[in-house]
């Protein structure tokens, strides 16, 4: 497993994802397949800089393990921001339109719906948020 520990603020974005692209790049990922793992990768990170630390900065550390048989890559976000599992909260109705639709949610309802996995815990201070995908 290889990880990176950066500051959780946007501009650290660009650090992140290239981190995970060069991991999922040397396991051979297929393209379409590692583009929606970056939107899901850029979705959980500006969130993570957003809205963990309450508007001050923090540590992020994300984590890359590429498993064998099947082939998918897990990717861990660790903070030690406020205790918040983003599964936990319902799913937005996308039946109605953008009008008619509580505020947000919509970014986690992506990610959920693009990953074959997704896990939540809060362990030792610390929300752990582990994305699975099959390559």
């Amino acid at each position: 497993m290889k990880g990176i520990t950066v500051e959780a603020n946007r501009e650290n974005l660009l650090q992140v994802q290239s981190f995970i692209d060069r991991e999922l790049e040397a396991a051979d990922c297929p393209m379409a397949t590692q583009i929606a793992i970056d939107v899901a990768v850029e979705e959980l990170f500006v969130n993570i800089a957003s809205y963990a630390y309450g508007g001050k900065s923090g540590p992020a550390t994300i984590q890359v393990h590429i498993n064998e048989n099947p082939t998918s890559a897990e990717i861990t976000f660790i903070d030690r921001g406020k205790q918040y599992d983003p599964l936990a909260k319902p799913d937005p109705d996308v039946t109605l339109a953008a009008k008619d639709r509580k505020k947000g949610g919509l970014g986690i309802f992506m990610v959920k719906n693009s990953m074959d996995d997704i896990k939540y815990e809060y362990k030792d201070g610390k929300n752990i948020l582990t994305l699975i995908k099959n390559l």
